[in-house]
């Protein structure tokens, strides 16, 4: 998979990539990811992205015309399954969307800045906009990292136990388990006996009882669905 994020400030984007999971899946060249500052694209000496909106009011507007150099440079290159625009009134990010574009191969990532885009970049090139949340951030670029590790992570072989990712919470529309780890008994709080059974199958089923419970209790919305 070859990932290109496109954004005003590469420098903010990358010490997510440079550590942990997504740094040894991009050693392993499971996944390419690529920074590409918007203000190379420019064509004043000022290295201008935006400008005041039509129309009045507050908030600048990022310029279509250096997003267009960018994205066409870089569709001229290769072929893109998806171009991405992280925007708060975008579709909020969940796990079967992570999982889809897991098995994407080429995708671009287009972070939004000030007050947004001209919606012409929106209309002309955009194919999915995605928002993490319904809150508002100062840019795209931390909402394109939380994409990219919820993506990356889904790639084979990323992860050191492929069937991990299988068992996450949101995989199936449930809360993971309760999960536990040594000692089994600390300060009177003790391990589940029924984990220490050897009995698989048991084990299996107290496992979904207690992540249809979990979801049951505090994510009820996700029943629903």
């Amino acid at each position: 998979m070859r990932i290109d994020i496109i954004t005003v400030l590469p420098e903010l984007l990358k010490s997510p990539f440079e550590a942990s999971i997504l740094k040894r899946a991009i050693e392993a060249n499971l996944v390419e990811v690529h920074f590409h500052n918007l203000r190379d694209y420019t064509s004043d000496n000022y290295k201008t992205v935006d400008d005041y909106q039509f129309g009045g009011g507050a908030g600048m507007v990022m310029l279509i015309e250096p997003i267009d150099k960018c994205i066409t440079k870089l569709k001229s290159e290769r072929t893109y399954d998806e171009i991405i625009y992280m925007t708060p009134d975008g579709e909020t990010l969940k796990q079967g969307v992570a999982n889809a574009l897991s098995l994407k191969k080429n995708i671009i990532v287009l972070c939004g800045h000030y007050k947004g885009v001209d919606q012409r970049v929106r209309d002309m090139f955009v194919t999915k906009e995605i928002s993490i949340g319904d809150y508002v951030l100062s840019g795209g670029e931390l909402g394109a990292a939380v994409l990219c590790d919820a993506i990356i992570r889904l790639i084979p072989g990323v992860l050191g136990n492929e069937t991990s990712a299988l068992t996450d919470s949101f995989q199936d529309n449930l809360l993971a388990p309760p999960i536990y780890t040594r000692p089994r008994d600390y300060k009177g709080h003790k391990v589940p006996d029924v984990l220490f059974s050897g009995n698989f199958p048991e084990i299996e089923k107290w496992r979904e009882n207690q992540a249809y419970e979990r979801t049951k209790s505090r994510r009820p919305d996700l029943l629903d669905d």
